[in-house]
C-alpha cells in the first residue's frame, strides 16, 4: 500500500456534515488552506433533521446564504414538541422570529456550494485511520480509494458525528445515556397531506411526527411505548401507520415507503472539546435527544464560533488563550441544550404521575403560559445564547451578548462593491465589526495592521456606545464614549497589537 505525503493544509476539517461545511467555508473564505475530509463517497439525501432555528438563520445571514436557504423551505411561528408543549417564536427579537422547515440535506447543499465556491479541498471517500500531532502541527492518515493519504495542517477539527473517529483516537471521554431508543423512521408518500407543515402528536401509546421534503415525500418519526425493539430490527410498516393514525387522531394514509429504519438517540457530551490543536465541533462534541431540533443548530453555531478564531491563530495575530475559549464558550451551551432537549422530552412523553399532570395543566392553562413559551422560544432557537459570563470582569454590560441586526448608516463598502445598510450584511466579511455613533468616524486612528480583521461602520441606533462586534455576531468590547487610548486597548485585545 502506498503512501503519499506532503499534502500541507492550515486547516483539516473531518466530517462534511453542516457542521464541518460551515467551518470549512469560513477557514476557506478567510483565505486559508482547508482540507475536508468526508467517508461517504457521495451526498447523502437521507436526513434526520428538519429545523433551522433563529440563531442560525442569523448566522447564516451573515454568510450571505440565509435568504437562499429560505426559498427550501416552510416557515413557523409555533413550534409544537410532541403535541405536549409548545414554544413560541413568533415574538423572537430577530430578522428570523420563525422556524424553517427543510431537509438537513438541503442546508448541507447550500454550505457545500459555499465552502466550494471559497475554495474549500472536499475530499469524499476519506477514511480517517490515524491522527497525530507535535507543538507545531497535526498529522491525519486516511484511506482514501485503497490509498495511505497523510495530510498536515496547523490544526484539525473533527465534526465527523456521533461515532467520531477524531474524538475515538484523542482519547476523549464521551459519557451519558440513551434518551429514547427503537424510533421508526420512514420516507413516505400520503394520500391526504397535514393541514399544517408540521403533524406533530403523543399520547400514552407514543408520539409521531411528520415533515415535508417538499417534493411530495414525507419524513416519518414514529415511537412506539410498548414495543422496544433494537436497531437492527425491521419496521414493521402498517403498525408503524397504525400508530401514526392513532397518536396524531387522523390517517393521512402512509404508504410507498422508500426507505424505513430504527434508531436510538443518546445525551452524550464530549469532557473536552480541545486535545492540542484538535478540536471537536458538532455531533462529535454533544448529542441530544431530538426534542426542540436543537441538535443541528447547535453544531453549527460551534463552527460559527470556532472558524474565526482559527483563522486568527494560524495568521498569528490571536490574543492569549483565544483558542480555548472555544471550550469555555461552548461546552456549557452544549450542556444547556442537553438539559433543555431533554427535559422536553421527557415531559412530552414521560409516562409518571407528575409528568402526565405537567402535561396537562400546560395544555389547560394555555395562553396563560405565554412569558414561558416567549422564554422558552429564546432559549430553544438559540437567541438567548450569551457568552456573558466567559467576560471579563467590569466589562460593558453588551459584552459577550448576541448582537442584534441593527441598521447601519455609513458602513463604507463590502467585498461586492455594495454598501452594507445592517449589522450582519457588514459582518459577511469574515471580520470584526466596529460599529460607533452615527456622525463620528469609527475608523479614525485604527492602525493601518487591523484592516485585515475589521470593518468599520455607524449606526443610527447607537448613541454613545461603541461596539466591536466578531466575526460569528457575538459582543467582544463595548464602551461609552471611550477616549482613543480606550478603544486600542479594548480592540487591541481581540485584534493584536
Amino acid at each position: 500500500m502506498n503512501t503519499t505525503q506532503n499534502r500541507d493544509y492550515d486547516v483539516l476539517v473531518v466530517g462534511a456534515g453542516p457542521t464541518g461545511l460551515l467551518l470549512a467555508g469560513d477557514v476557506a473564505a478567510a483565505g486559508l488552506r482547508v482540507a475536508l475530509l468526508e467517508k461517504r463517497t457521495e451526498e447523502s439525501k437521507l436526513t434526520r433533521a428538519f429545523a433551522v432555528h433563529a440563531r442560525t438563520l442569523e448566522e447564516l445571514d451573515a454568510r450571505g446564504v440565509a435568504d437562499e436557504l429560505l426559498q427550501t423551505g416552510a416557515r413557523l411561528s409555533d413550534l409544537s414538541i410532541f403535541g405536549a408543549v409548545h414554544v413560541d417564536m413568533s415574538t423572537l427579537p430577530s430578522r428570523f422570529p420563525e422556524l424553517l422547515i427543510t431537509p438537513q440535506y438541503q442546508t448541507e447543499r447550500v454550505l457545500l456550494r459555499r465552502a466550494l465556491g471559497a475554495g474549500a479541498t472536499l475530499l469524499r471517500g476519506a477514511e480517517v485511520t490515524d491522527l497525530r500531532q507535535d507543538a507545531d502541527a497535526v498529522e491525519v492518515d486516511a484511506l482514501v480509494d485503497g490509498e495511505t493519504v497523510t495530510l498536515r495542517a496547523a490544526y484539525a477539527v473533527g465534526s465527523d458525528g456521533v461515532r467520531s473517529t477524531v474524538r475515538r483516537l484523542l482519547g476523549v471521554d464521551y459519557p451519558g445515556e440513551s434518551a429514547i431508543s427503537s424510533v421508526m423512521l420512514a420516507d413516505v408518500r400520503l394520500d391526504t397531506p397535514p393541514e399544517d407543515v408540521l403533524a406533530v402528536g403523543a399520547n400514552k401509546q407514543g408520539f409521531a411526527f411528520m415533515a415535508p421534503y417538499g417534493d411530495g415525500w414525507y419524513r416519518v418519526i414514529a415511537w412506539d411505548h410498548a414495543e422496544q425493539l433494537p436497531d437492527s430490527a425491521p419496521v414493521d410498516f402498517e403498525a408503524m401507520s397504525r400508530l401514526v393514525t392513532s397518536v396524531l387522531d387522523r390517517d393521512h394514509g402512509l404508504h410507498d415507503p422508500r426507505w424505513t429504519s430504527r434508531f436510538h438517540s443518546d445525551e452524550r457530551q464530549a469532557t473536552r472539546y480541545r486535545v492540542g490543536r484538535v478540536f471537536l465541533a458538532g455531533d462529535a462534541a454533544h448529542c441530544h435527544s431530538p426534542a426542540g431540533g436543537q441538535g443541528m443548530n447547535t453544531g453549527l453555531q460551534d463552527a460559527a464560533n470556532l472558524g474565526w478564531k482559527l483563522v486568527a491563530a494560524v495568521r498569528g495575530w490571536a490574543a492569549p488563550g483565544l483558542l480555548d475559549s472555544y471550550q469555555a464558550e461552548r461546552h456549557p451551551v452544549g450542556a444547556q441544550v442537553l438539559r433543555t432537549s431533554g427535559g422536553l422530552l421527557r415531559l412530552s412523553i414521560g409516562q409518571t404521575a407528575p409528568l402526565r399532570l405537567a402535561r396537562g395543566l400546560a395544555k389547560a392553562l394555555g395562553s396563560h403560559l405565554a412569558p414561558l413559551a416567549r422564554r422558552g422560544g429564546m432559549e430553544v432557537s438559540g437567541i438567548s445564547v450569551s457568552y456573558r459570563d466567559q467576560a471579563p470582569a467590569g466589562s460593558h454590560r453588551l459584552v459577550g451578548d448576541r448582537a442584534a441586526d441593527i441598521d447601519l448608516a455609513d458602513p463604507g463598502s463590502d467585498a461586492d462593491g455594495k454598501a452594507p445598510t445592517r449589522l450582519y450584511e457588514a459582518l459577511r466579511e469574515g471580520r470584526f465589526v466596529l460599529v460607533g455613533p452615527e456622525g463620528t468616524s469609527s475608523g479614525e486612528g485604527l492602525p493601518a495592521d487591523w484592516s485585515d480583521r475589521v470593518v468599520t461602520a455607524t449606526a443610527p441606533s447607537l448613541t454613545s456606545e461603541w461596539v466591536l462586534v466578531r466575526p460569528d455576531g457575538y459582543v467582544a468590547w463595548a464602551a461609552e464614549n471611550p477616549s482613543t487610548e480606550q478603544a486600542h486597548t479594548g480592540l487591541g485585545a481581540w485584534l493584536g497589537n
